[in-house]
């Protein structure tokens, strides 16, 4: 009796533990080289100083703690430094044991506090056997610094979603307040620990301290420069522009802020940064200038072209050369310069050039890739003819075409004009209307060319632009002669047209840009317990760090964009013009091909529409892909929402659709065509433009760039000189030696370089990509029935790709494959990593 009472008073007796296992990923498993902070790790750990964690219930409110959630006692990560259980690379499992209390009820939610002078990865807590509730897990992935970098508790959440109303009570707190640590205060420069998203204008483009060279225009928060928000980083205003945010010197460019968790995994980054160097010819073109003899600046033959694949270029062995590889050890530069010993750089030969090395020049190629190429969404239903311009005729003149039936009239098929209209048999690659507001700037720069309707090609009125077009109409004509080399011109300049669209339009503003606001406005207004946070959070993974690194080096100012894209430095400024035409409900794939006109609304079709082209690659397989994800998101929200009611009263949906409307896209706020989201099916709607721009339009525009483009000659993205008019020796050289003037007309020899390695790095997929289907974890939620319902969709998605290679071995499907015997696999749903040209990455991820 005396020993029990002593064993009492002690706090000796007998309690419940229940055991945990934390996976989670050390800094210093990453970075070797970080000996001291190691040192360090070991020292605090020697002194007690450890990693401790406190469970939060969810159903036992603690009257003095403001009723949130009671806390569990205290308790410590255990063998930190010597538990090594491997479960994926740089991963590792510890155990983690609490004392139970039988009124504590189910843990919703726990606080870490790390007091090593490292940051870590926490990945997840699984809590194997919680007395009456089984295993409780929760899914972190998330970077914990040291304690003292914060302000208020790191706290992680079951995997238990919750609309708000229905969050119990003691998380509830626990949940507004971290929404509103997300938020932040919208002042100071963020540090690399915040976790803060907030939005700002893209004011970081130019470097006016460097001269009016480098001045480029604020995009966003006007309506001369409408354009979506991007992260905010807080940097310090320019010294001759205080409306003008400050830029961090290149060498730090993986150092721009973004959340810490929207920063790419240590795999990605490994693979991002091998690849960077792959393309070392960036890093040093002041030596390829000695390269070529005789002409330094241009491919002489297609042969010299050739070489770039097959034999490859002979690099340099100048100072510049020697310092850089110097700094890096023998065994990667024979791997990053993929040489044989001998210095020479050699490109991976790209798909359009593998299997036949001339057939990208055909016109049925020419053709086929508006269909099945790298740039599939720009093509339309010719509905009138001629084709009208709808620019202001009172700024830019009469702008309507020149073309006449007697162009045309002859290669119809012996149809007149208006029964090819009236057959829906006419369609138009149409770049005009975009390119002349800024052609005439445009050709101010090295960059010569026009803007194209398919084989219609304007040049600005020498008198001014009120004066209306100049405009030629080019047909083709003989295989041989100047005739046949013009008309190889018309086809490069409409080729350069679409490159440079398909780049800052189709790419960049109509995937990249368009989603950021989506990824800060949902981290900041929907709870991680949210269901539809827990529906996005894949499609977002890597956005706002791809985005920032190319703010930091692809489209500032003298970036790699405006050095190798035909709008130089007007580039950006176009584009922002371009987003003025954007509405949001058109981003629906069915939607879209209905307003180019190359489908008709029809119930009795599969999708909703019917195609006017039959064999369209691209609108076959997206139509798929989209109605599956349409039905995966269905079922998802219609698990959670029975009723407008619920969808109404839900104050984080209706805050984050606000913040979106008002802020991310805020330069749109007052369209008529914004969704209310007043109903489920609006919801629905809405997450499924999303998660489609995310994940397959931004694949179909983005992988097939180096297979299509690898070969510059194929998609050139300059023009360089106008068409050669007779009498000129321009002209002459055509008769003479017409492959010399079509490539001397289209992208310079270090321009394609330079090309070349950017896209080679672009059209990869890491190692840790996840894809469309997949999730990082197999317990992202607790609800039985979405994780169902989720993986009914990834069977629809394996049921595609079966098509899709059913279709491709269809000779009947001519686009499929066309003369260059490439496949189209833009929009095949799973890739293995590297470059494959195919797979649907979750997100806008590179």
């Amino acid at each position: 009796m005396f020993k029990h009472i002593a064993d009492e008073l002690l706090g000796h007796h007998d309690s419940k533990k229940v055991k945990g296992t934390v996976v989670m990923m050390k800094k210093n498993a990453l970075d070797f080289t970080d000996l001291a902070g190691s040192l360090a790790d070991k020292l605090f750990e020697a002194l007690g100083q450890k990693v401790s964690f406190q469970l939060i219930s969810s159903v036992q409110a603690d009257p003095a703690n403001g009723l949130q959630g009671k806390r569990s006692n205290l308790a410590y990560l255990e063998n930190f430094l010597t538990t090594i259980t491997p479960l994926a690379a740089g991963e590792s499992g510890f155990g983690v044991t609490f004392d139970w209390d039988e009124e504590f009820g189910v843990p919703g939610a726990f606080i870490i506090k790390n007091f090593h002078i490292n940051e870590f990865f926490l990945k997840s807590l699984t809590l194997e056997d919680v007395p009456n509730h089984g295993k409780v897990h929760f899914v972190c992935n998330s970077w914990v610094y040291h304690a003292s970098r914060y302000k208020s508790d790191r706290i992680f959440f079951a995997n238990q979603p919750y609309l708000p109303s229905e969050t119990p009570e003691p998380l509830r707190i626990l949940r507004e307040e971290e929404l509103r640590t997300l938020r932040g205060d919208g002042t100071g420069k963020r540090e690399a620990w915040d976790r803060v998203y907030d939005y700002d204008l893209y004011n970081d483009l130019g470097n006016p301290d460097q001269g009016e060279q480098h001045v480029r225009p604020i995009l966003g928060g006007s309506s001369d420069y409408p354009y979506p928000r991007r992260g905010r980083t807080g940097r310090a205003p320019t010294r001759t522009d205080h409306k003008s945010e400050s830029r961090i010197p290149l060498i730090l460019s993986l150092d721009i802020y973004v959340p810490r968790d929207e920063r790419f995994g240590h795999l990605k980054l490994a693979d991002f940064l091998t690849y960077a160097l792959k393309s070392i010819v960036q890093f040093i073109l002041p030596e390829l200038h000695a390269l070529f003899d005789g002409t330094p600046n241009e491919f002489d033959s297609f042969e010299d072209v050739l070489r770039l694949y097959e034999g490859g270029i002979k690099l340099p062995q100048g100072p510049l050369f020697k310092a850089l590889t110097d700094a890096i050890p023998l065994e990667m530069v024979k791997e990053l310069l993929r040489t044989d010993g001998e210095g020479i750089l050699r490109f991976p030969t790209p798909l359009i050039i593998k299997d036949n090395k001339t057939a990208w020049r055909t016109d049925e190629e020419f053709a086929r890739e508006m269909l099945a190429g790298v740039n599939p969404v720009i093509i339309s239903r010719l509905e009138e003819f001629p084709p009208k311009s709808k620019l202001d005729p009172e700024v830019y003149g009469n702008q309507n075409s020149t073309i006449t039936a007697e162009h045309i009239e002859d290669k119809l098929d012996g149809l007149t004009i208006d029964e090819a209209i009236r057959t829906n048999k006419l369609f138009i690659l149409n770049h005009h209307d975009i390119l002349i507001p800024y052609l005439r700037r445009i050709n101010t720069t090295t960059t010569k060319t026009y803007a194209s309707r398919t084989l219609l090609f304007f040049l600005p009125h020498p008198d001014g632009d009120q004066f209306g077009a100049i405009s030629k109409v080019y047909t083709p004509s003989s295989d041989q002669g100047v005739e046949s080399t013009i008309w190889q011109l018309a086809k490069a300049y409409a080729a350069v047209n679409d490159s440079g669209v398909h780049q800052l339009i189709s790419h960049w503003l109509n995937t990249h840009a368009v989603i950021e606001p989506f990824v800060i406005a949902t981290n900041r207004q929907l709870s991680v317990l949210h269901p539809i946070h827990k529906l996005l959070y894949p499609h977002f993974r890597d956005t706002m760090n791809i985005n920032a690194m190319a703010r930091q080096i692809l489209i500032n100012a003298g970036g790699v964009l405006e050095s190798t894209v035909f709008p130089s430095k007007y580039a950006m400024e176009m584009s922002s013009v371009v987003y003025k035409n954007w509405v949001f409900p058109d981003q629906a794939l069915p939607a879209d091909l209905v307003k180019r006109g190359v489908a008709v609304e029809d119930s009795s079709s599969p999708h909703g529409v019917r195609l006017l082209i039959e064999d369209y690659p691209y609108a076959v397989d997206g139509l798929e892909i989209w109605s599956a994800i349409k039905s995966w998101v269905t079922e998802y929200c219609n698990f959670y929402y029975g009723s407008d009611e619920e969808i109404l009263t839900d104050n984080e949906l209706q805050n984050w659709w606000k913040e979106l409307r008002e802020v991310g896209h805020g330069d749109k706020k007052d369209e008529p065509w914004w969704p209310t989201m007043e109903t489920p099916e609006e919801l629905i709607d809405s997450c499924t433009i999303i998660i489609w721009t995310a994940s397959a339009l931004h694949a179909a525009v983005n992988f097939g760039q180096y297979p299509y483009a690898g070969y510059l000659p194929n998609r050139p993205t300059v023009s360089r000189r106008f068409m050669p008019e007779p009498g000129t020796p321009e002209y002459e050289e055509l008769k003479t030696n017409p492959d010399k003037a079509f490539l001397r007309t289209i992208t310079a020899q270090l321009q394609t370089l330079l090309g070349v390695s950017l896209i080679e790095i672009l059209s990869r997929h890491t190692s840790d990509e996840i894809y469309l289907g997949q999730r990082d974890s197999r317990e992202w939620t607790k609800d039985q029935e979405p994780l169902t319902a989720f993986e009914r969709f990834g069977k629809k998605l394996s049921d595609i790709e079966n098509r899709i290679i059913q279709m491709n071995g269809d000779n009947t499907l001519r686009n499929r494959s066309g003369p260059v015997k490439a496949p189209y696999t833009l929009l095949f749903p799973t890739s293995q990593g590297g470059l494959t040209g195919k797979g649907i990455p979750n997100s806008v991820s590179i």
